[in-house]
Protein backbone atom coordinates (compact mmCIF):
# COMPACT_ATOMS: atom_id res chain seq x y z
CA UNK A 1 0.00 0.00 0.00
CA UNK A 2 1.32 3.48 -0.88
CA UNK A 3 2.22 5.54 2.20
CA UNK A 4 -0.38 8.17 1.45
CA UNK A 5 -2.99 5.81 0.06
CA UNK A 6 -5.23 5.78 3.18
CA UNK A 7 -5.94 9.49 2.73
CA UNK A 8 -7.21 8.78 -0.80
CA UNK A 9 -9.39 5.82 0.05
CA UNK A 10 -13.14 6.26 -0.21
CA UNK A 11 -15.04 5.67 3.03
CA UNK A 12 -16.63 2.53 1.61
CA UNK A 13 -13.27 1.10 0.59
CA UNK A 14 -11.79 1.68 4.03
CA UNK A 15 -14.78 0.13 5.75
CA UNK A 16 -14.47 -2.92 3.52
CA UNK A 17 -10.76 -3.28 4.28
CA UNK A 18 -11.27 -3.04 8.04
CA UNK A 19 -14.24 -5.42 8.00
CA UNK A 20 -12.36 -7.99 5.93
CA UNK A 21 -9.46 -7.88 8.40
CA UNK A 22 -11.78 -8.43 11.34
CA UNK A 23 -13.38 -11.50 9.73
CA UNK A 24 -10.07 -13.42 9.65
CA UNK A 25 -8.77 -14.53 13.01
CA UNK A 26 -5.19 -13.48 13.54
CA UNK A 27 -2.66 -14.76 16.06
CA UNK A 28 -1.36 -11.91 18.20
CA UNK A 29 1.72 -12.00 20.44
CA UNK A 30 1.09 -9.53 23.27
CA UNK A 31 4.40 -8.32 24.73
CA UNK A 32 3.99 -6.66 28.14
CA UNK A 33 6.46 -4.47 30.01
CA UNK A 34 5.42 -4.47 33.70
CA UNK A 35 7.94 -1.68 34.39
CA UNK A 36 6.10 0.84 32.21
CA UNK A 37 4.25 3.57 34.09
CA UNK A 38 0.91 1.82 33.50
CA UNK A 39 2.40 -1.62 32.98
CA UNK A 40 0.92 -2.97 36.20
CA UNK A 41 -2.62 -2.33 35.09
CA UNK A 42 -4.63 -5.46 34.35
CA UNK A 43 -4.56 -6.45 30.69
CA UNK A 44 -7.46 -8.87 31.04
CA UNK A 45 -9.86 -6.40 29.46
CA UNK A 46 -7.39 -5.73 26.64
CA UNK A 47 -6.95 -9.42 25.90
CA UNK A 48 -10.74 -9.92 25.94
CA UNK A 49 -11.25 -6.98 23.60
CA UNK A 50 -8.64 -8.26 21.15
CA UNK A 51 -10.17 -11.73 21.20
CA UNK A 52 -13.62 -10.30 20.54
CA UNK A 53 -12.08 -8.46 17.59
CA UNK A 54 -10.88 -11.68 15.99
CA UNK A 55 -7.43 -12.22 17.48
CA UNK A 56 -6.09 -15.29 19.25
CA UNK A 57 -3.84 -13.77 21.92
CA UNK A 58 -0.69 -15.13 23.52
CA UNK A 59 0.79 -13.03 26.35
CA UNK A 60 4.56 -12.81 26.85
CA UNK A 61 6.03 -10.72 29.71
CA UNK A 62 9.55 -9.31 29.76
CA UNK A 63 11.43 -7.50 32.53
CA UNK A 64 14.40 -6.03 30.65
CA UNK A 65 14.34 -4.33 27.26
CA UNK A 66 16.91 -6.67 25.62
CA UNK A 67 14.50 -9.55 26.32
CA UNK A 68 11.89 -7.90 24.09
CA UNK A 69 13.88 -8.25 20.88
CA UNK A 70 14.85 -11.81 21.77
CA UNK A 71 11.20 -12.74 22.40
CA UNK A 72 10.17 -11.35 19.03
CA UNK A 73 12.93 -13.23 17.23
CA UNK A 74 12.11 -16.44 19.10
CA UNK A 75 8.33 -16.36 18.65
CA UNK A 76 7.79 -14.53 15.35
CA UNK A 77 6.98 -17.71 13.41
CA UNK A 78 4.15 -18.49 15.86
CA UNK A 79 2.16 -15.30 15.33
CA UNK A 80 0.60 -13.09 12.67
CA UNK A 81 1.15 -9.76 14.43
CA UNK A 82 3.01 -8.25 17.34
CA UNK A 83 1.40 -6.08 20.03
CA UNK A 84 3.87 -4.13 22.16
CA UNK A 85 2.61 -2.79 25.50
CA UNK A 86 4.70 -0.06 27.07
CA UNK A 87 6.09 3.43 26.64
CA UNK A 88 8.07 4.96 23.80
CA UNK A 89 11.36 3.46 24.97
CA UNK A 90 9.83 0.00 25.10
CA UNK A 91 8.28 0.22 21.63
CA UNK A 92 11.52 1.56 20.16
CA UNK A 93 13.48 -1.29 21.75
CA UNK A 94 11.37 -3.63 19.64
CA UNK A 95 11.88 -1.68 16.39
CA UNK A 96 14.76 -3.55 14.80
CA UNK A 97 13.37 -6.98 15.69
CA UNK A 98 9.93 -6.01 14.35
CA UNK A 99 11.52 -4.71 11.15
CA UNK A 100 13.42 -7.98 10.71
CA UNK A 101 10.31 -10.08 11.39
CA UNK A 102 8.22 -8.37 8.70
CA UNK A 103 5.16 -8.63 10.97
CA UNK A 104 2.68 -5.78 11.56
CA UNK A 105 2.92 -4.12 14.96
CA UNK A 106 0.19 -2.88 17.27
CA UNK A 107 0.82 -0.49 20.16
CA UNK A 108 -0.85 -0.38 23.58
CA UNK A 109 0.53 2.88 25.06
CA UNK A 110 1.44 2.34 28.73
CA UNK A 111 4.14 4.99 29.12
CA UNK A 112 4.30 8.55 30.36
CA UNK A 113 4.62 10.59 27.14
CA UNK A 114 3.38 8.10 24.50
CA UNK A 115 4.67 10.33 21.71
CA UNK A 116 4.60 7.61 19.03
CA UNK A 117 0.93 6.96 19.77
CA UNK A 118 0.35 10.72 19.49
CA UNK A 119 2.08 10.80 16.10
CA UNK A 120 0.03 7.86 14.79
CA UNK A 121 -3.29 9.02 16.25
CA UNK A 122 -3.58 5.94 18.48
CA UNK A 123 -5.78 6.45 21.57
CA UNK A 124 -3.88 6.45 24.84
CA UNK A 125 -6.62 4.53 26.65
CA UNK A 126 -6.06 0.79 26.60
CA UNK A 127 -9.49 -0.11 25.22
CA UNK A 128 -9.24 2.38 22.35
CA UNK A 129 -5.76 1.19 21.40
CA UNK A 130 -6.95 -2.43 21.42
CA UNK A 131 -9.84 -1.53 19.12
CA UNK A 132 -7.38 -0.02 16.63
CA UNK A 133 -5.48 -3.30 16.46
CA UNK A 134 -8.66 -5.36 16.16
CA UNK A 135 -9.86 -3.17 13.28
CA UNK A 136 -6.79 -4.25 11.29
CA UNK A 137 -6.01 -1.09 9.29
CA UNK A 138 -2.26 -0.57 8.75
CA UNK A 139 0.16 1.97 7.33
CA UNK A 140 3.90 1.78 6.82
CA UNK A 141 6.19 4.10 8.76
CA UNK A 142 9.90 4.88 8.88
CA UNK A 143 12.30 3.67 11.55
CA UNK A 144 15.38 5.55 12.68
CA UNK A 145 18.51 3.83 13.94
CA UNK A 146 21.54 5.10 15.83
CA UNK A 147 24.56 2.79 15.83
CA UNK A 148 22.14 -0.06 15.08
CA UNK A 149 19.63 0.76 17.84
CA UNK A 150 16.13 1.53 16.61
CA UNK A 151 14.00 4.54 17.51
CA UNK A 152 10.74 6.05 16.30
CA UNK A 153 10.76 9.58 17.71
CA UNK A 154 14.15 11.18 18.44
CA UNK A 155 17.79 10.27 19.09
CA UNK A 156 19.82 12.97 20.82
CA UNK A 157 23.08 13.96 22.50
CA UNK A 158 23.32 16.54 25.27
CA UNK A 159 20.71 17.76 27.75
CA UNK A 160 18.17 15.08 26.84
CA UNK A 161 20.51 12.32 27.98
CA UNK A 162 20.80 13.98 31.39
CA UNK A 163 17.02 14.31 31.40
CA UNK A 164 16.59 10.60 30.63
CA UNK A 165 19.04 9.63 33.36
CA UNK A 166 17.09 11.75 35.88
CA UNK A 167 13.69 10.29 34.99
CA UNK A 168 13.66 7.25 37.24
CA UNK A 169 10.71 4.86 36.78
CA UNK A 170 9.34 5.54 40.26
CA UNK A 171 9.37 9.30 39.57
CA UNK A 172 7.46 8.88 36.31
CA UNK A 173 4.91 6.60 37.97
CA UNK A 174 4.26 9.15 40.71
CA UNK A 175 4.28 12.42 38.75
CA UNK A 176 3.49 11.39 35.16
CA UNK A 177 4.20 14.16 32.65
CA UNK A 178 5.05 16.60 35.44
CA UNK A 179 8.17 14.52 36.04
CA UNK A 180 9.57 15.89 32.75
CA UNK A 181 9.23 19.48 34.00
CA UNK A 182 10.92 18.68 37.33
CA UNK A 183 13.80 16.86 35.66
CA UNK A 184 14.20 19.54 32.96
CA UNK A 185 14.61 22.30 35.56
CA UNK A 186 17.41 20.37 37.26
CA UNK A 187 19.12 19.71 33.90
CA UNK A 188 18.95 23.37 32.87
CA UNK A 189 20.55 24.44 36.13
CA UNK A 190 23.60 22.24 35.44
CA UNK A 191 23.72 22.37 31.62
CA UNK A 192 27.04 23.14 29.91
CA UNK A 193 27.69 23.43 26.16
CA UNK A 194 29.87 20.92 24.35
CA UNK A 195 31.58 20.75 20.96
CA UNK A 196 30.18 18.41 18.33
CA UNK A 197 31.01 17.73 14.70
CA UNK A 198 27.97 17.05 12.52
CA UNK A 199 28.34 15.47 9.07
CA UNK A 200 25.63 15.29 6.40
CA UNK A 201 25.91 14.68 2.65
CA UNK A 202 29.65 15.46 2.71
CA UNK A 203 29.23 18.74 4.61
CA UNK A 204 30.87 19.02 8.02
CA UNK A 205 29.84 21.49 10.76
CA UNK A 206 31.71 22.09 14.01
CA UNK A 207 29.26 23.46 16.58
CA UNK A 208 29.20 24.53 20.21
CA UNK A 209 25.86 23.25 21.38
CA UNK A 210 23.73 22.20 24.32
CA UNK A 211 21.91 19.49 22.39
CA UNK A 212 21.88 17.78 19.01
CA UNK A 213 18.64 15.96 18.27
CA UNK A 214 17.72 13.90 15.22
CA UNK A 215 14.04 13.12 14.71
CA UNK A 216 12.48 10.32 12.73
CA UNK A 217 8.87 10.90 13.79
CA UNK A 218 6.95 14.05 14.63
CA UNK A 219 6.35 14.18 18.39
CA UNK A 220 8.83 13.74 21.25
CA UNK A 221 9.32 14.82 24.85
CA UNK A 222 5.66 14.77 25.78
CA UNK A 223 4.22 16.61 22.78
CA UNK A 224 7.07 18.71 21.38
CA UNK A 225 7.39 18.68 17.59
CA UNK A 226 10.70 17.80 15.93
CA UNK A 227 10.20 20.16 12.99
CA UNK A 228 7.19 21.93 11.56
CA UNK A 229 7.03 19.64 8.51
CA UNK A 230 8.33 16.45 10.16
CA UNK A 231 6.49 13.21 9.44
CA UNK A 232 7.11 9.58 10.32
CA UNK A 233 6.54 8.38 6.77
CA UNK A 234 8.49 10.97 4.73
CA UNK A 235 11.77 9.03 4.40
CA UNK A 236 13.84 11.78 6.08
CA UNK A 237 15.46 12.65 9.39
CA UNK A 238 15.16 16.15 10.88
CA UNK A 239 18.07 17.52 12.94
CA UNK A 240 18.32 20.51 15.22
CA UNK A 241 21.22 21.81 17.30
CA UNK A 242 20.76 24.28 20.19
CA UNK A 243 23.62 26.77 19.84
CA UNK A 244 22.55 29.67 22.06
CA UNK A 245 24.95 31.47 24.37
CA UNK A 246 22.69 31.31 27.45
CA UNK A 247 20.89 28.06 28.21
CA UNK A 248 18.07 29.90 29.99
CA UNK A 249 17.01 31.39 26.66
CA UNK A 250 15.49 27.97 26.11
CA UNK A 251 12.66 29.06 28.42
CA UNK A 252 11.69 31.74 25.88
CA UNK A 253 11.64 29.15 23.12
CA UNK A 254 9.37 26.57 24.76
CA UNK A 255 6.26 27.57 22.85
CA UNK A 256 8.10 27.27 19.52
CA UNK A 257 9.14 23.70 20.40
CA UNK A 258 5.48 22.81 20.94
CA UNK A 259 4.65 24.04 17.43
CA UNK A 260 7.85 22.87 15.72
CA UNK A 261 8.87 26.41 14.75
CA UNK A 262 12.06 26.53 16.85
CA UNK A 263 14.10 26.45 13.64
CA UNK A 264 13.13 30.10 13.10
CA UNK A 265 15.44 31.15 15.98
CA UNK A 266 18.92 31.98 14.71
CA UNK A 267 20.46 30.06 17.65
CA UNK A 268 18.93 26.81 16.36
CA UNK A 269 20.65 25.00 13.49
CA UNK A 270 18.36 22.72 11.45
CA UNK A 271 18.96 20.20 8.68
CA UNK A 272 17.09 17.46 6.85
CA UNK A 273 18.79 14.37 5.46
CA UNK A 274 18.70 10.55 5.41
CA UNK A 275 21.90 10.14 7.44
CA UNK A 276 23.80 12.15 10.04
CA UNK A 277 27.12 11.43 11.74
CA UNK A 278 27.76 13.07 15.11
CA UNK A 279 31.15 13.11 16.83
CA UNK A 280 32.22 14.61 20.15
CA UNK A 281 35.62 15.10 21.78
CA UNK A 282 34.88 12.39 24.32
CA UNK A 283 32.29 9.60 24.02
CA UNK A 284 28.92 11.03 25.01
CA UNK A 285 25.76 9.03 25.78
CA UNK A 286 22.99 8.91 23.18
CA UNK A 287 19.33 8.97 24.19
CA UNK A 288 16.86 7.20 21.89
CA UNK A 289 13.21 7.70 22.86
CA UNK A 290 14.02 8.02 26.55
CA UNK A 291 16.60 5.23 26.82
CA UNK A 292 20.39 5.56 26.81
CA UNK A 293 21.33 3.06 24.09
CA UNK A 294 24.82 3.93 22.82
CA UNK A 295 27.44 6.68 22.72
CA UNK A 296 29.18 8.94 20.23
CA UNK A 297 30.46 8.71 17.58
CA UNK A 298 26.89 8.19 16.41
CA UNK A 299 25.66 7.27 12.95
CA UNK A 300 21.96 8.02 12.55
CA UNK A 301 20.06 6.50 9.62
CA UNK A 302 16.47 6.40 8.40
CA UNK A 303 14.88 3.15 7.19
CA UNK A 304 11.96 4.26 5.00
CA UNK A 305 8.63 2.43 5.20
CA UNK A 306 10.32 -0.21 7.35
CA UNK A 307 7.44 -1.27 9.63
CA UNK A 308 3.72 -1.82 9.19
CA UNK A 309 1.72 -0.46 12.15
CA UNK A 310 -1.95 -0.55 13.09
CA UNK A 311 -3.55 2.90 12.93
CA UNK A 312 -7.09 4.21 13.48
CA UNK A 313 -9.47 4.34 10.51
CA UNK A 314 -9.40 7.80 8.93
CA UNK A 315 -6.24 8.69 10.87
CA UNK A 316 -5.03 12.18 9.98
CA UNK A 317 -1.85 12.63 7.91
CA UNK A 318 1.23 12.03 10.02
CA UNK A 319 2.71 15.45 9.22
Amino acid sequence: MDLMEPSRLRAGDLKHEVSAASLTRRRALLLVNPKARRGRESLDATVARLREGGLDVTVESFFALPELARDISRLRDQTDCLVVCGGDGTVSSAAMAVMESGLPMGIIPLGTANDLARTLGIPTDIAGAADVIAAGLTRRIDVGSVNGHGFFNVASVGMSTQLAEGLRPEVKRRWGRLSYAFAAFKVLAKARPFVAVISEKGDIFRVRTYQVAVGNGRHYGGGNIVAQNAAIDDGFLDLYSLEFSNVWKLALMLRSFRSGTHGAWHEVRTARCVRFDIRTRRPAPVNADGEIVTQTPARVLVHPAAIEVYVPPFAPPFA
